[in-house]
């Protein structure tokens, strides 16, 4: 009887809890600089939706999240994310 639960995890902009899976990671790595989904670190969650991400940017979310500078490649790049990942999944918010 092995029933796992979620790990769940609120998003920065919407503040929708969801199982982390479902969520974008941006972390602030120990040597200063930020990472997508992988690494250790303090990180922020984000919902992989076109408003979540635009409210993110507009109110500094990330930024005061990470409590560090978060750079617009960061964002160019969740952006082509959002622009590959749209179609292929419909159960993300």
């Amino acid at each position: 009887m092995t029933s796992e639960r979620p790990v769940l995890r609120r998003c920065v902009s919407c503040r929708t809890l969801v199982d982390r899976r479902q969520l974008w990671r941006v972390i602030r790595l120990a040597d200063g600089g930020l990472g997508l989904d992988r690494g250790m670190g303090r990180s922020a969650y984000l919902c992989p939706c076109p408003t979540c991400l635009d409210e993110a940017r507009r109110r500094r979310r990330l930024q005061r999240a990470l409590r560090c500078q978060v750079s617009d490649s960061i964002y160019a790049t969740l952006e082509a994310r959002l622009a590959t990942d749209a179609p292929a999944s419909p159960e993300a918010r």
